[in-house]
């Protein structure tokens, strides 16, 4: 089964209440992007945002240039549902992301939970490649070493501050802070996730 039919399979199938991932507030994600101190026209986008409620809390808080990337068009689709007249203030974009051609440079690109399931070095390379290209802030966050060795089926990659800061920090983006996270799943058991806010040396000096 390809990646994108495993992913349009999990969004038929299964509710939200149902997947590991699922956050009613996501309060860590939320955090972060508040330290940046964004315009509300700065250019955001969530990768592999599924139907992640980031969205509602940019939303809600006047944010207006706002992107979404996500390999499963179901998925989408109900996001769009939830969010009614407000999913057309959204710029959807249905891609696998080792596809993605950015256009435009984002003054934060948002990660959670999406970077664990690259695997292969040449994904891993080429995300980061693209990150430190089209990044001014970014934030990921990820399994730690002590966080599940799989996800939805599918093998994952394990990450700590170090190895994080090496795959993302050998360009243009300098680490500013990681903090360590347990998610506490639908289903009441815990998940430990890394978290790490990166942005460009000219941002950062600023």
């Amino acid at each position: 089964m390809s990646n994108k039919n495993h992913w349009e399979k999990i969004y038929i199938e299964k509710k939200p209440n149902e997947v590991s991932w699922t956050q009613e507030v996501p309060d860590t994600s939320i955090n972060f992007f508040n330290s940046f101190n964004l315009d509300k026209s700065s250019p955001i986008i969530d990768i592999g945002g599924g139907e992640s409620r980031f969205v509602d809390y940019l939303i809600e808080n006047g944010f207006n240039n706002i992107s979404i990337l996500d390999i499963s068009e179901n998925a989408i689709n109900r996001v769009k549902e939830r969010l009614g007249k407000n999913s057309k203030r959204i710029n959807w974009i249905i891609t696998d992301i080792n596809d993605f051609n950015p256009k435009i440079k984002y003054s934060f690109w948002h990660d959670r939970a999406l970077f664990h399931f690259l695997t292969e070095k040449k994904q891993i390379k080429r995300y980061t490649e693209i990150v430190n290209s089209y990044a001014r802030n970014f934030l990921v966050g990820t399994f730690s070493k002590l966080g599940p060795s799989k996800c939805s089926g599918l093998d994952i990659r394990q990450y700590d501050k170090n190895s994080l800061e090496k795959l993302f920090c050998f360009g243009n983006l300098i680490m500013k802070e990681c903090e360590y996270i347990n998610h506490v799943t639908p289903f009441k058991t815990i998940q430990n996730f890394i978290f790490c806010s990166f942005s460009s040396k000219s941002t950062f000096e600023h």
